[in-house]
């Protein structure tokens, strides 16, 4: 699509391209590995920038906001920073919302997905790092919608311990009360108003989100894409998109698919209608998660001292 310059190694149903017998008979749950390319023998962290300073407004900005400052694009960057918290501490919150910023990225370019509650916009309360979800998308189809609840983390590693904790964290999300206090966020907001869709559609979204509505016939439109952006040590030693690394990637992109929805499904017990629900692990790789930090926070600094 366009606007989604990485390339793919896996775009395919679990079932597809597992050989673990357990995972071979589940449905609705589909993996997608992407990775940056090289230039001079070094990875692109230019590019990786600059995809989310290109998509920062959208995540940032309410939808009043966004349409305000259209076709003024060093504007929308200023007034982005503001919200901006990057009040995260620990190693693993840190980049928090790096991941938030590319999973709408590619929300928006991959799945074609409308941005209804921009996250880092409405947390305004530097306590609320972890509650709810990390965006809220709607795609809408022909005469039909699917809701997306997204996760989005950036670790320094993906072994089966940070995996543990993904697990926890996306099912926990799932109870109907999270789940219902989540719609009820986006049919408070305006966003949702203002999104280019038909109005018929618009109003069978708001019934459908209906608090009066059990949450039970709105699980199979529900889809989760976890973002899971990760230091490797692979890309890390890489200085070109060689077959062999290709290869190596889409081995280690796979098991680690594999390893966290075993897990998930180990603990799936705990979500009714669970197999109603659609899963996406979205998996990229980068060199060091610490420059793509600390690039940000300098690149988020200059734009708040803009204003």
């Amino acid at each position: 699509m366009t606007g989604l310059s990485f390339e793919m190694l896996i775009d395919d149903a679990l079932a597809e391209i597992t050989s673990v017998s357990q995972l071979t008979t589940l449905l609705n749950k589909r993996v997608l590995s992407l990775i940056n390319d090289f230039e001079d023998a070094k990875w692109r962290y230019l590019k990786f920038q600059s995809y989310l300073w290109d998509n920062i407004a959208q995540t940032a900005l309410s939808e009043r906001e966004r349409s305000a400052l259209v076709d003024q694009s060093y504007s929308s960057l200023i007034a982005a920073a503001q919200n901006l918290r990057l009040t995260d501490k620990d190693e693993l919150g840190q980049g928090s919302e790096i991941a938030e910023v590319f999973l709408y990225g590619l929300m928006r370019h991959r799945f074609g997905a409308l941005p209804v509650v921009p996250k880092i916009f409405y947390k305004q309360n530097v306590q609320d790092n972890a509650k709810g979800a990390d965006s809220v998308h709607i795609v809408v189809k022909d005469d039909d919608f699917t809701l997306w609840f997204g996760e989005a983390k950036f670790y320094n590693s993906i072994a089966d311990a940070r995996l543990d904790v993904i697990v926890t964290s996306v099912l926990n999300s799932l109870s109907t009360d999270k789940l219902k206090k989540e719609n009820a966020i986006i049919t408070s907001v305006s966003d949702l108003d203002g999104l280019p869709i038909a109005a018929g559609i618009r109003e069978k979204i708001k019934s459908a989100l209906s608090n009066r509505e059990s949450i039970d016939n709105l699980k199979p439109k529900i889809h989760i894409p976890i973002l899971l952006l990760h230091e490797c040590a692979t890309t890390a030693a890489a200085s070109e998109l060689s077959e062999a690394y290709k290869v190596e990637l889409t081995t280690f992109h796979t098991e680690r698919a594999e390893s966290y929805f075993l897990k998930q499904l180990a603990k799936s017990g705990s979500v009714h209608k669970y197999n109603d629900l659609n899963f996406h692990i979205i998996l990229f790789p980068v060199p060091s998660k610490q420059k793509i930090v600390d690039a940000f926070v300098q690149t988020v600094a200059f734009y708040k001292g803009q204003k």
